[in-house]
């Protein structure tokens, strides 16, 4: 049975567990504040973004052709891009994107593309340490950079998948990530990313661009833009993503150390209580012991 001393070092413990996680919901709170404004300032760029490559995607001239538009017949080489956190604590978070992950290799990979070798490109600390303990061949690894988010890193990711993809080195290339959906709410998604292709529109509007100096060259420069962006949108998605999981998981987990101080407290009074009594039940037999 604990002693009072067990209990009371435990509600100490406990105590500094409940600031630690409380101190650490703020700060993950403060986070997701940038990051939400973040995501929500690039959606409506990357939205209209892809309608405009939609459109001029869908209605592309027979003489031109981009590198980025191919569409192999066979897909030998798949090229997987899994976008975690750097840290934990965070629920199952990164849980989610690497069993996403690992089912596609396993299940969809061998039923859909039978001929294809799977690649990685690991972004975050946690899918590099995930997949540089597993058998898939890892391209690059782009450990801790959440910490510190820039531009320039979805960039070298989208030049190691784009000159793969123009020299056929890669056939198909996939990115799985984390998307804010709410607070309480986030979302494990699977995107293609190249060959790019043409979004299904359902309005039957047909926009009539004024090209200038050409489509060919406009499609030259947007193209490998495109990639940039949906690739750093997926990073930014699972930033504020990580932040709402993060501050549920701490305010889940002070809320449970709260939830125990108060057994521990009531546990800590009932032991002192059954000690009390027993020191009063001591005297009054010694008492008795000496009147006899």
């Amino acid at each position: 049975m604990a002693t009072l001393r067990d209990i009371r070092n435990r509600i100490t413990a406990v105590k500094n567990t409940a600031k630690i996680t409380s101190a650490m919901r703020m700060v993950a709170a403060a986070k997701l504040r940038r990051a939400q404004e973040a995501i929500v300032s690039t959606r409506p760029y990357t939205e209209k973004f892809t309608e405009v490559l939609s459109n001029l995607a869908g209605t592309t001239f027979e003489d031109y052709f981009h590198p980025l538009l191919r569409k192999p017949e066979v897909i030998k080489h798949l090229v997987i891009v899994v976008i975690s956190s750097d840290r934990g604590l965070c629920g199952s978070f990164n849980t989610n994107v690497l069993r996403l992950a690992q089912q596609y290799i396993e299940q969809t990979v061998p039923n859909e593309f039978p001929q294809a070798k799977v690649s990685v490109i690991p972004v975050g600390r946690r899918s590099s340490q995930f997949f540089a303990k597993s058998s898939h061949t890892v391209i690059q690894s782009f450990p801790d950079i959440f910490g510190q988010l820039q531009f320039s890193t979805a960039v070298d990711i989208a030049e190691i998948v784009t000159n793969g993809f123009m020299n056929n080195e890669f056939d198909q290339v996939m990115i799985f990530n984390n998307e804010f959906k709410s607070i309480i709410k986030q979302e494990t998604i699977c995107k293609q990313l190249l060959p790019v292709e043409s979004a299904q529109s359902n309005s039957s509007i047909v926009h009539d661009y004024i090209f200038e100096p050409s489509r060919g060259d406009i499609m030259d420069v947007i193209l490998p833009k495109f990639i940039n962006t949906l690739i750093w949108k997926g990073m930014l998605e699972s930033n504020a993503a990580e932040q709402a999981a993060r501050m549920m998981a701490m305010e889940s987990a002070t809320t449970n150390a709260r939830d125990l101080i108060r057994s521990l407290q009531l546990s800590y009074n009932k032991a002192r209580q059954a000690s009390i009594t027993t020191e009063m039940l001591e005297i009054v037999g010694g008492a008795e012991a000496l009147k006899a």
